[in-house]
């Protein structure tokens, strides 16, 4: 039913799938879009950097595009997409009131990606040494993303706890929410029989992009608190830390003598997987769905972190691997988990099963479909039912729009 409807996605950055989660996600979305035969156009105002995608080569259209500039007032209005997918909640802010302008019909989807505003409150507080509350969500932050996903017609929500605390704690309306978390093929007896077994498998391993604040928190956490009480019981375990976009100051942690090893950007995220034993992530802040989790359990890799790490995934099972919050808990679980061959086999099979239920690729799709489906054919109710957002759009955007209108005055005259 979508066959030849132009699809237009505003990214913040261009997907680099084998740098972060976030990349996996939107090539998962285009694959969606792809299949549903759309006519795909994706537009960014970041450098394409060495690691991204070469869309083109999927018979998708690229476009530069600048902030604050009329240059994309033509490019819509020649576009005239049938839909728009905002790849954040600040690219929706800065394009969101051009799109309503010039093209007032096209469906305009919210990929949140992880909700920025929790992942804000709980940073904030880890800095000041106190609990995170849901009060401390009362921010500048979350009523700037919430506005934006009151004024687009659909919001992609990654975690079943982020579309909970949605809809029980803001109390939004289910309506203009989707949930919707990676997208994976079943594991098939092809893909299990290819994963090495225990014995096979030797060192700890940490895996995150460094760009991402969580996965920088948690290898210093690693490295000063946590790998210490491991190796007086693992002398000769070695912890292999990968990850794109090191810095010096991640650099500068590298200590041989310690097995404390900064591998940089792996060149192959299932194969470095594979080589470990144990995936070691302890994150203290974050939202959405951790990548590396996912990867893990596909890859056969039981892991130790914490319950926001295995925040939304964890569903009616236990986790794959081992969940602990102290340094001398996640030490002593690592250590169990690395030592013990039947702990390890658990730990992987319940892996196993945690990715079949959640990611399945076809269920997913197949309630995408119907959500995109049945909004677009009643959207003019779809709207009026959702009146706060109506406001916002009446509002708010026109402070974007002028504010906009004036840096780009501004901007001509520099």
């Amino acid at each position: 039913m979508f066959a030849n409807q132009r699809l237009l996605i505003l990214g913040t950055v261009w997907p680099e799938p084998e740098s972060s989660a976030a990349g996996t996600r939107m090539m998962q979305l285009l694959d969606f879009f792809l299949a549903n035969e759309f006519e795909i156009t994706f537009a960014c105002s970041a450098s394409n950097l060495e690691f991204s995608e070469d869309l083109r080569t999927l018979g998708i259209k690229t476009e530069n595009i600048k902030i604050n500039d009329s240059g994309f007032d033509r490019l819509i209005q020649d576009l005239k997409p049938d839909v728009v997918l905002f790849d954040r909640f600040m690219t929706e802010e800065q394009f969101g009131w051009r799109v309503s302008e010039h093209c007032p019909e096209a469906l305009k989807i919210l990929d949140t990606e992880d909700l920025h505003s929790l992942r804000y409150a709980r940073h904030k507080a880890l800095k000041k040494g106190s609990e995170f509350k849901l009060e401390d969500l009362y921010s500048d932050e979350a009523r700037r993303e919430i506005a934006a996903i009151y004024r687009c017609d659909i919001s992609l929500i990654i975690s079943t706890f982020e579309y909970e605390l949605l809809t029980d704690f803001f109390n939004i309306d289910a309506e203009i929410l989707h949930y919707l978390p990676f997208m994976f093929e079943e594991l098939d007896s092809d893909h299990l029989s290819e994963i090495p077994e225990f014995e096979e498998r030797k060192h700890f391993i940490s895996i995150g992009n460094f760009l991402h604040e969580p996965n920088w928190d948690a290898v210093r956490f690693l490295k000063e608190d946590i790998w210490k009480l491991i190796r007086k019981e693992l002398p000769d375990a070695e912890l292999h830390i990968y990850g794109a976009y090191t810095s010096s100051k991640v650099e500068q942690l590298h200590n041989e003598s310690e097995g404390f090893l900064i591998k940089g950007r792996a060149i192959s995220a299932e194969n470095v997987l594979k080589q470990s034993r144990v995936l070691l992530a302890p994150l203290r802040f974050g939202a959405g769905l951790k990548g590396k989790f996912v990867d893990a359990m596909k890859f056969g890799t039981p892991s130790v972190t914490t319950k926001i790490g295995a925040e939304g995934m964890k569903s009616n099972h236990d986790w794959g691997g081992a969940l602990a919050e102290t340094p001398d808990e996640i030490a002593q679980k690592a250590v169990q988990l690395y030592s013990d061959k039947s702990v390890w086999v658990e730990a992987q099979k319940k892996g196993f099963e945690i990715f079949d239920q959640l990611f399945n690729k076809a269920e997913h799709r197949q309630n995408l479909e119907g959500k995109i489906e049945s909004v677009t054919e009643n959207i003019q109710n779809h709207r009026k039912r959702n009146f706060i957002g109506s406001m916002m759009l009446q509002n708010t955007l026109q402070s974007y729009k002028y504010m906009s209108k004036w840096i780009e005055e501004k901007n001509k005259n520099l």
